[in-house]
């Protein structure tokens, strides 16, 4: 992006600069990713990315600006909101909004069943996230963050042979020693 930014500046696409503060956050690089959104497009984007670094760095007068911005109408807002209560251990509110977004789009977001899965491991509901991970395992039975997920459940249910039981079968499965 730096030298996709350094070119002529009428030829420099402005989103490139929210591309750029993408990257940059995912790199765990907050203050620098903030700036970059700064200079790009006033858009859903560049909300959501500084949202996100505002809790990063701890902004909570920032944060809670760009949190007013989130449209209810958009689903990567939502799901922005979830992430953030998520990560504020807000599990319960990021479940609600996580169950929002599935009800309309149910086989296209079928990924969120282990997002959802998650909060409720994390609300110590082990066998309620166990029932959830369930149709998410008929489309990928071998992901390893769902099966990551029931060996814990697994382990907080019964006990740790039971959760090195559940990896085995997968291991199994791919082949591993």
């Amino acid at each position: 992006y730096d030298i996709i930014l350094k070119g002529e500046a009428t030829l420099v696409d402005p989103c490139h600069y929210l591309h750029k503060a993408a990257a940059l956050y995912y790199q765990g690089e907050y203050k620098e990713a903030k700036e970059e959104a700064l200079k790009g497009p006033k858009t859903r984007l560049q909300n959501r990315i500084l949202l996100h670094c505002s809790h990063k760095l701890g902004e909570d007068q920032e944060l809670m600006k760009y949190h007013q911005e989130l449209s209810d109408e958009s689903t990567e807002d939502q799901l922005c909101l979830a992430s953030l209560q998520y990560m504020r251990s807000n599990y319960q509110e990021a479940t609600d909004i996580y169950k929002k977004v599935l009800l309309g789009n149910k086989q296209e977001y079928i990924a969120l069943q282990v997002y959802v899965a998650l909060c409720y491991y994390k609300l110590d509901y082990y066998d309620v996230s166990l029932d959830i991970l369930g149709p998410y395992f008929s489309v990928d039975p071998t992901s390893m963050t769902a099966v990551n997920l029931k060996a814990c459940n697994h382990y907080k249910l019964y006990n740790g042979k039971a959760g090195e039981g559940e990896l085995k079968v997968v291991l199994d499965q791919l082949g591993s020693p």
